[in-house]
């Protein structure tokens, strides 16, 4: 394995409306600014990089994501037919 070779990450667990990560991991991505706010929002910012995901497509550009932490874990519920604040 190269050394700059990522493990995809698999911790996701789907929800009804969405999907949770650990606490870590999504402070990870805020952090390398995968994610960022934009309101009561949060946003992936296409120009960051994303770590790998074992699930493709968990975070697609221009969806804003609720975001409720719960027993060391954060749901993120997508908006979809919410527009993002300008």
């Amino acid at each position: 394995m190269m050394a700059d070779e990522q493990t995809p990450f698999e911790d996701v667990v789907p929800l009804a409306d969405g999907f949770s990560i650990p606490e870590l991991k999504f402070r990870e991505l805020v952090f390398v600014g995968a994610l960022r706010a934009e309101g009561d929002l949060y946003v992936r910012d296409p120009e960051r990089p994303l770590p790998p995901f074992r699930e493709a497509g968990l975070f697609p550009p221009g969806v804003g994501f609720r975001v409720r932490r719960a027993e060391g874990r954060v749901e993120l519920r997508p908006e979809r037919d919410r527009p993002l604040p300008v």
